[in-house]
């Protein structure tokens, strides 16, 4: 019943007639900056804020774990570039999906874990003389490759930039670049 729920919510929300699955519990913001293929779902109490230049963009069968919170933009000042998920892609529960101006994309046939957080942006803090939060940010992004299976409780922090078919161990914090199939932890 909950799933009928959601397609009929998801349907009425993005006015479309495709299969689009959204809890009513959910929040969407700018819709107008969100695309997806076959069978989105949107998980309950979930938040996505689509602000950006480049939008929320989502191939087919692309789900998003309960509680999950996707924010592009922060701050109007700097609006954000986006983020890009290929196709088949299963976001976890409880995970933090920013874009930042760096963007974020996350390739074909990955799986995220619980709890895994995006940070595609850096405050600038080289200026003793003014605090921190007033210096602005700096990001250059995220890029996750196709097949990559990241943990539960992971950090992907800006500048990443993992192959194909890498693992990242539970709880692990990421910051580099790496080949494919590699393993980290």
């Amino acid at each position: 019943m909950t799933k009928f729920l959601s397609l009929i919510y998801g349907v009425f929300i993005f006015k479309t007639t495709r299969l689009v699955f959204v809890h009513p519990s959910s929040k969407v913001k700018c819709k107008s900056k969100i695309r997806f293929g076959k069978n989105f779902t949107i998980g309950r109490n979930c938040y996505i804020n689509a602000l950006s230049r480049d939008g929320f963009i989502c191939g087919d069968n692309v789900s998003m774990g309960f509680h999950s919170h996707v924010d592009l933009t922060g701050s109007l000042k700097n609006v954000a570039k986006g983020i890009i998920i290929g196709d088949n892609v299963g976001l976890g529960s409880h995970g933090h999906f920013g874009s930042g101006i760096g963007g974020l994309e996350i390739g074909t046939n990955t799986i995220i874990g619980n709890y895994v957080s995006f940070h595609p942006e850096n405050h600038n803090f080289s200026d003793l003389s003014i605090p921190i939060r007033l210096q602005g940010v700096n990001g250059i992004g995220i890029k996750i490759g196709e097949n990559c299976w990241i943990g539960a409780k992971v950090t992907i922090l800006d500048g990443t930039i993992l192959g194909n078919g890498c693992i990242v161990a539970a709880g692990s914090v990421v910051r580099d670049v790496f080949p494919d199939n590699v393993i980290l932890g």
